[in-house]
């Protein structure tokens, strides 16, 4: 078993929606963005802010990422499944939550999950005690007011709750009005279970994947017209203020110094108008395979353990999460399968200067379309902006992202000694899928890797 960190400590993790790494103020944004986020800055202050902390494409594959240590194209957990058919990953794969209750934790997700959508496959069914919010994601709060909307052909959006053991149930429909306050609930869910589950003396990991800044971006009704700046700015202000009603609580329970708080975005920023985020230094949004896609804002404070006021440029992978919390709580992660997760906490906790990671792999769906490794960044599919249509290289780019942050300046003839150690990389990954074939998109639920 492996040796935890601490005792049992508390952990409460956040995940913004669409959040693009330029938006918040202690990344250069916040007031040139429109929106002040004094929380959130603070919560960098107190802890160690990532400058390199990279995801996945889009909203299910980071968050299969981020329950199963996997990359996506291992789980089949892509976006192009439709609603109603089977969703998400499969039961077969072990989930951070579930990792969290071989433990003896509380477990509670609370928002959007957008990992299964039916019985079998509900959070409440995947490790967590406890859920509340939406099985997908926020555009579908626009169904019931688009013009042609036909409930019998598609069943209206539901928030909708559920506890282990029992069916999900729906709420009320999803619409744009609830768009407007489900993070004001969300927000609300989780601060009763942590202070129900503090009461008790059960540690509890509290998993709040919000709604913010998805489109439609509209702002809860207490929040519009705040800032002037429009439904966007609005919407960043609230949802700094849901990351400060979360940070409160644990403040009042006594408990922060035992709970490891942790903020960051599932992708880079949306590229939609009028919703359209900042990536700040970097170029691209997500669905794309650009430096504005892979970096997000990714924070982690734990008072005594890791060092406050800290920045750190080293490369972090969010599926590196899942071997990294369970060795905090001291939680063995599945053997019989690959996980592309390295477990980063040594890293944290200043034991070692240098992240365990050097570099990974960047599929989109099943397609191969890049590769970090240290700071040269090598592109096979050239496509900087969403539906321009992706081009296959003859040639792949190579680009220097520190001499070259914006993509712009191919390096191929002058370094390409870098493509070698980029390509075994690559070429070891490919490997492990022979040896272990991905998971189809749409498995059953009955389905078994081979």
């Amino acid at each position: 078993m492996p040796t935890p960190a601490s005792t049992h400590p508390n952990i409460v993790l956040v995940l913004a929606d669409n959040l693009g790494w330029g938006e918040l103020g202690c990344y250069g944004g916040g007031v040139l963005r429109g929106a002040p986020t004094p929380r959130i800055d603070a919560l960098a202050a107190e802890g160690l802010r990532f400058t390199n902390f990279n995801v996945e494409s889009d909203c299910v594959p980071t968050r299969s990422a981020l329950m199963t240590g996997r990359h996506p194209i291992r789980t089949g957990a892509l976006q192009s499944v439709p609603a109603g058919l089977p969703q998400g990953i499969i039961p077969w794969e072990v989930t951070l939550g579930q990792l969290m209750k071989s433990r003896g934790y509380a477990t509670g997700c609370f928002g959007k999950w957008h990992l299964g959508d039916r019985e079998g496959r509900y959070p409440k069914d995947r490790g967590f005690d406890e859920w509340y919010g939406i099985p997908r994601t926020s555009n579908e709060s626009m169904f019931t007011s688009a013009p042609g909307y036909d409930p019998e052909a598609v069943p209206p959006p539901h928030v909708m709750e559920g506890r282990v053991g029992e069916p999900a149930r729906n709420l009320h429909v999803y619409d744009l009005e609830a768009r407007r306050s489900i993070d004001g609930e969300i927000t609300q869910r989780a601060i009763d279970f942590i202070q129900r589950t503090t009461q008790s003396r059960q540690p509890f990991f509290a998993y709040v994947p919000i709604t913010h800044l998805h489109y439609p971006t509209l702002p809860h009704r207490d929040f519009a017209g705040r800032t002037g700046a429009g439904d966007f700015a609005d919407s960043m202000v609230e949802m700094d203020h849901r990351v400060g009603q979360l940070l409160d609580v644990v403040a009042q329970l006594g408990i922060t110094d035992e709970t490891l708080f942790i903020f960051g975005s599932d992708n880079g920023p949306e590229f939609r108008r009028p919703w359209r985020g900042t990536a700040g230094p970097w170029v691209g949004t997500y669905h794309t395979s650009m430096e504005g896609a892979l970096r997000v804002p990714f924070i982690m404070r734990w008072p005594g353990k890791i060092e406050p006021a800290k920045v750190t440029n080293e490369m972090v992978h969010i599926v590196d999460l899942y071997p990294t919390l369970a060795r905090v709580v001291g939680a063995e992660v599945p053997n019989d399968r690959p996980i592309d997760g390295i477990d980063q906490l040594d890293f944290l906790l200043g034991k070692q200067e240098k992240s365990a990671r050097e570099g990974f792999v960047y599929y989109i769906k099943q397609e191969l379309r890049a590769a970090k490794w240290r700071d040269w960044k090598m592109h096979m599919i050239w496509e900087p902006e969403p539906n321009d249509g992706p081009k296959h290289l003859e040639s792949p780019l190579l680009f220097n992202l520190v001499r070259d942050p914006k993509e712009e300046t191919d390096l191929n003839t002058e370094a390409s000694w870098a493509r070698g150690p980029i390509r075994r990389m690559i070429h070891a990954f490919q490997e492990s899928l022979k040896t272990h074939p991905a998971i189809p998109p749409g498995a059953p639920d009955d389905y078994l890797p081979k």
